[in-house]
């Protein structure tokens, strides 16, 4: 990789950080559809709401790494990206049927609140493939992106997510993720944002989470998992 010696590479801590509101918040969603009593639409409407969020922020975040993550890893890595690269490309095209069978199910499942179990079932499969998937990206991806990236690079993963992302919705996707983050990283990830951004985000994203989340999961502060 040709590039300045002085030029800092790739901090992954924001993927843990990603990672980590991915498996709290997939790993709730199948039960919250199975509590949603039959014909509860406004109950419904909440939850599907939630569900619609996630599965957009997932979309980008893969989307993201399809287009800036594995192309570079290829150019770069040699044998050690062309070990795993392939393996990662095509766990996301199983998560994106996965998601495109949850967009399937969704709408009807929201307009009518019954039925929902095979939704619910589609989450549970959508959870385990994100898990091991995760799972292998933490452990092959990461320490790549570490030597094979710059810090420059990798921040078009949080760009991209963030021009092509409802900007409403930036705030609470901001909130989900700063959930179980360290400051450190919060701080780093904000490092680029516009000043007003990284004044008020970490304000307004805990605080519009909290309300989306009791509204949500019942409670400001739902189940913590850490980093896994």
């Amino acid at each position: 990789m040709s590039q300045n010696l002085n030029e800092p590479m790739a901090d992954v801590r924001d993927m843990y950080m990603a990672h980590t509101m991915f498996r709290r918040e997939f790993g709730l969603l199948p039960q919250l559809i199975r509590d949603v009593r039959e014909g509860d639409v406004a109950r419904a409407k909440i939850v599907g709401a939630h569900a619609e969020l996630l599965c957009l922020i997932l979309h980008l975040h893969h989307e993201g790494e399809d287009m800036y993550v594995w192309p570079k890893l290829h150019a770069r890595a040699g044998a050690e990206a062309e070990a795993i690269v392939p393996t990662m490309e095509a766990q996301h095209h199983t998560i994106e049927e996965s998601v495109a069978l949850i967009n399937k199910l969704l709408p009807p499942w929201v307009a009518t609140a019954r039925d929902g179990a095979e939704l619910a079932d589609a989450f549970d499969a959508l959870r385990a493939a994100l898990l091991e998937h995760m799972a292998l990206e933490e452990r092959e991806i990461l320490p790549l992106a570490e030597r094979f990236m710059t810090a420059k690079e990798w921040h078009q993963l949080g760009e991209h997510g963030m021009k092509d992302a409802p900007k409403s919705a930036l705030p609470l996707g901001f909130g989900m993720v700063m959930y179980e983050g360290d400051p450190d990283t919060i701080k780093s990830v904000l490092a680029n944002a516009p000043l007003p951004a990284r004044l008020l985000m970490p304000l307004i994203g805990p605080r519009i989470y909290a309300k989306h989340a009791r509204k949500v999961h019942g409670t400001p502060t739902p189940p913590r998992i850490g980093r896994a």
